[in-house]
Parts: C-alpha cells; sequence; structure tokens
C-alpha cells in the first residue's frame, strides 16, 4: 500500500491537543525548537510500549542534541496519562481522538490486517526543524531501535 504521507521539506500542520496532564500543547509551543512527533495506534500495546521505553530511555540524549520528543495516538487523556505514568514518560503525550491532527499529518488511513481493512493509525514519525518544517519522515519503523535510529540520523542531519 502507498501512502501520502508528509515529505521533506513540507510545512508542518498547526495542531492543538491535550496532553496526559489535561493541557493544551500546540504547534506553537515548538516554534524555534527541533522535535520529533511519533503516531503510535494505541497506548500500552506491546510494540508500542517498547518504542515508547527507547523514547523515554534516549530522551536525556534527545534533549541534549536539541530535540523535543511527542507522541500522540487517538486514545483519550486519561489513557495516555496510565500509560505515561507507567512507564515514566517524561515527553508530551498528546491525545487526538477527533483524529483532526492525525489527518493533518496523514497517518489516519485505511490498512489491512488479515484479510480486513479498517480505518487506523500508521507507524509514522515525523522530525520536524525550528523552522517548522518536516526534516525527516520514518514510514518503516523498528520499535526496538526507533529512537537510537533518529538519534544517529540526527547526528548526520547535525554534521
Amino acid at each position: 500500500m502507498a501512502f501520502d504521507l508528509l515529505k521533506q521539506g513540507d510545512k508542518a500542520p498547526d495542531f492543538s491537543l491535550e496532553n496526559y496532564n489535561g493541557e493544551i500543547v500546540s504547534l506553537n509551543d515548538f516554534k524555534g525548537k527541533n522535535f520529533i512527533i511519533w503516531f503510535f495506534p494505541k497506548a500500552s500495546t506491546p510494540g508500542w510500549t517498547v518504542e515508547g521505553c527507547g523514547f523515554r530511555d534516549e530522551f536525556e540524549d534527545f534533549k541534549n542534541t536539541g530535540y523535543e520528543v511527542v507522541g500522540v495516538s487517538a486514545d483519550s487523556v486519561k489513557k495516555q496519562q496510565k500509560f505515561a505514568e507507567k512507564y515514566n514518560f517524561p515527553f508530551f503525550m498528546l491525545s487526538d481522538e477527533s483524529k483532526e491532527m492525525l489527518m493533518d499529518y496523514k497517518v489516519w488511513a485505511l490498512k489491512k490486517f488479515m484479510g480486513k481493512e479498517y480505518m487506523g493509525i500508521l507507524r509514522v514519525t515525523y522530525i520536524i526543524n525550528e523552522k517548522g518544517k518536516i526534516q525527516k519522515v520514518y514510514d518503516k519503523v523498528k520499535t526496538k531501535t526507533h529512537a537510537q535510529d533518529i538519534l544517529t540520523d540526527i547526528a548526520k542531519i547535525s554534521n
């Protein structure tokens, strides 16, 4: 299946969503900052827990390289809060129950599993630079090494 994701150089779409503490977080909060948005289908599922823990374990390295980390799913704020607290996630976990941001970032799409088609969240991560432009797109994510893979790429981008 081919997906029409955002591409390198595209302007990051605006968003305003609640984080797991019920605070509103928007694209404007990241003005002048580099950040990573990773999209995951459902809180507390095995693959996404591994990926989230990878971002948690590498969080200080992301901060040291000047990158913020943001996780987004369609889960409720309460589910996000339980997920973040259970695994001590130090980064923003945003709730997009309306799926508006998911659609704007082109990660809400038709998926196929065991012969059934359904709408769901694609496994996609975007690096967004301080100017609000997409710097890199990850559409093939290895949950176990994803955070480390991004750190490796950030080191290449910075040099």
